[in-house]
């Protein structure tokens, strides 16, 4: 079996591709699975990481606000559709894989026109431009939330599967966790993170949050502050001369990711497809802040999914104050009835064989 994976950009795009992958090769051994991606995303580093061969093709997106750019976007778009033909043209796959962002279209499309059977997977409740576009060419397209479904035109192909997430989320205890971490059963654990790339207003306004809360002996705070911004937010209480005492603790970035958020009370952060399906998987409650800086607002659906029936609180950003957060959290925390309600509400949303679910369809 011959798989060919291509989506990039975000770790939201590149996750559950590495996820299906190793869904293949636990099922099938001998897969040979090679990634098709961009030197300029996540995916460059990710996929070897994960033990996976990678090949980069020339594209780009669509720039809404200076159009005349556009014209390079066109140029990329034909040299990375005749690289993709290459490449499976060498290749020779059997099936097919998006996962989402710009690099999906020349490659599903390339498959398509060469016979090969292609598959498209969606992580958000509102379809990205690309998945909207390839649905034409797509055998099934996968999707993790049924609101997504009158966003696509035929219906036939549709799948809903949820997203597909790292198996250390399915399998991670919240008591093992706590233990592994040494955190007391009766302190409150908050997680807090921007998403991958981590997120300056979030990030602002969990500086304030931190001096109201620092010392707290009950509550017991991780903030992951992305790669980019750490320095800066360490710099931040240096200059204010703030000592942050032992139960704040401020990270960089994390590669554990399932035992902290299996090991939480409480989750703040954006509301990308993969974080909510992650939260959701491991029945935690949340404050979603969804980014007002992504295509068709979709991190505010994926977040409305989620808040609809219970299982979170959201703050849109243009709302977002330290004295607004800081207040929502005390209120969760003070009321266990409603933040357990709330965890029950979003294990109940959370699909926990979505990459079963997927794997399935590309057998038949």
């Amino acid at each position: 079996m011959k798989v060919i994976m291509t989506g990039g950009g975000t770790g939201g795009h590149i996750y559950p591709a590495i996820s299906i992958a190793d869904k293949i090769k636990r099922k099938n051994p001998d897969a040979e699975i090679l990634f098709v991606g961009t030197e300029r995303g996540m995916e460059k580093d990710l996929v070897p990481k994960n033990g996976y061969k990678i090949k980069f093709i020339t594209v780009s997106g669509l720039n809404r606000k200076k159009i005349w750019k556009n014209l390079k976007t066109a140029t990329d778009l034909v040299k990375g559709y005749r690289q993709a033909k290459r490449i499976i043209g060498e290749f020779k796959p059997d099936i097919v894989i998006g996962t989402g962002g710009y690099v999906c279209g020349p490659v599903i499309r390339a498959a398509h026109k060469k016979g090969i059977r292609t598959y498209i997977h969606e992580q958000n409740a509102y379809p990205g431009v690309t998945n909207k576009l390839l649905e034409k060419y797509a055998d099934k397209v996968f999707i993790s939330f049924p609101e997504s479904k009158k966003y696509f035109r035929n219906q036939d192909k549709l799948i809903v599967t949820g997203n597909p997430i790292r198996n250390g989320f399915l399998v991670c205890g919240m008591s093992n966790s706590r233990e592994k971490m040494k955190i007391k059963p009766t302190e409150f654990v908050i997680l807090c993170f921007g998403g991958s790339l981590g997120s300056e207003k979030i990030n602002n306004t969990m500086f304030h949050v931190i001096e109201m809360i620092n010392g707290m002996p009950d509550i017991k705070l991780f903030f992951i502050t992305g790669k980019y911004y750490y320095k800066k937010i360490c710099d931040k209480f240096n200059e204010a001369k703030i000592t942050l005492d032992k139960n704040i603790n401020i990270l960089e970035y994390v590669d554990n990711m399932h035992e902290y958020l299996s090991a939480s009370d409480l989750v703040i952060s954006r509301a990308g497809a993969l974080t909510v399906s992650e939260i959701t998987a491991c029945g935690k409650a949340s404050i979603l802040i969804p980014s007002p800086n992504v295509t068709g607002n979709h991190q505010y659906y994926n977040a409305k999914v989620i808040a609809d029936k219970g299982g979170a609180v959201i703050i849109e950003e243009k709302d977002l104050s330290d004295k607004k957060l800081l207040s929502t959290i005390l209120r969760l925390k003070n009321n266990k009835e409603a933040i357990n309600k709330m965890s029950e509400a979003s294990m109940k949303i959370g699909k926990i064989d979505a990459v079963d679910m997927i794997y399935d369809h590309l057998l038949i």
